[in-house]
């Protein structure tokens, strides 16, 4: 029986992360956003990177205040783009501050949380997944929450992405069956 998802590895900042946050309900309207602005930088690279900056992240993006971030411009972008400590990948950097405007309006509107819990009727979908094989990397509902998210402003939230973020938030527990975590995170509520 294994005793945590195969994708851990050794490294004790992936253990910690696996052991206290991935898959663990996450209903905060900013730190949402923190988690898929992360998620949008490490497209195309390890999660593990992205942990081992996200200290760095913080510092240089104001930690992850949304309404402090959608007032940035050129400026901001182009100190960002030099600082070694994040990705340095314009592209995202501006994503940032274009994603930052569009939750303002959501959460403005109906609060950024509430518009991500209800695809999930507000509670975490609950899978039993058995192997790292039978991890879908998107689904129809991921699909749909991109869309979503894209039509209302929303830069790098792709499929892959908002399903990637929606294990990491808790909207689905995808922690393998004959994980340690499987069961506590199953406990905290959901939809099977």
């Amino acid at each position: 029986m294994s005793d945590r998802c195969g994708w851990v590895g050794s490294d004790d900042i992936y253990i910690d992360y696996h052991d206290t946050e991935w898959g663990v309900p996450e209903r905060d309207s900013r730190a949402l956003w923190e988690k898929l602005i992360l998620d949008g930088f490490q497209a195309g690279l390890s999660w593990i990177t992205i942990l081992k900056k996200r200290d760095n992240f913080r510092a240089a993006f104001e930690g992850f205040d949304p309404d402090v971030i959608a007032r940035w411009g050129t400026t901001e972008v182009d100190r960002l783009v030099q600082d070694a400590g994040i990705i340095r990948h314009r592209g995202k950097i501006e994503a940032t501050i274009t994603n930052a405007r569009a939750w303002q309006r959501i959460e403005a509107e109906q609060g950024f949380d509430r518009f991500l819990w209800d695809y999930v009727g507000g509670q975490p979908l609950q899978n039993r997944i058995a192997t790292l094989g039978d991890v879908p990397v998107s689904t129809p509902l991921s699909i749909q929450i991109s869309k979503d998210l894209k039509k209302a402003g929303f830069k790098f939230c792709g499929p892959t992405i908002v399903y990637a973020f929606m294990q990491a938030t808790g909207m689905v527990n995808d922690h393998l069956v004959t994980c340690r975590c499987h069961a506590p995170v199953a406990a905290m509520g959901g939809r099977g």
